[in-house]
């Protein structure tokens, strides 16, 4: 558990912030009163949506010999 002034907080919040170790507690103080406790956490992996999230919104349509007609020339 660290204690810092509020003026020192001020002055270098982002760094503190970005220090801060899992479970690490850091206690911000003015004229001897606690103001904050900031604790440090472990960052949360971002979680893979599952299977089938978009069942049912694609449409593959594979009887379609018009348009390939366009692309004759390019076909072996």
């Amino acid at each position: 558990m660290t204690i810092i002034s509020l003026e020192e907080a001020q002055a270098k919040l982002p760094e503190l912030i970005y220090n801060l170790k899992p479970g690490e507690e850091l206690l911000i103080t003015d004229k001897d009163r606690l103001l904050a406790k900031l604790i440090g956490q472990t960052p949360i992996a971002p979680q893979r949506p599952g299977p089938g999230l978009c069942k049912g919104m694609i449409t593959i349509v594979a009887d379609d010999e018009e348009h390939l007609q366009d692309f004759g020339e390019y076909q072996p």
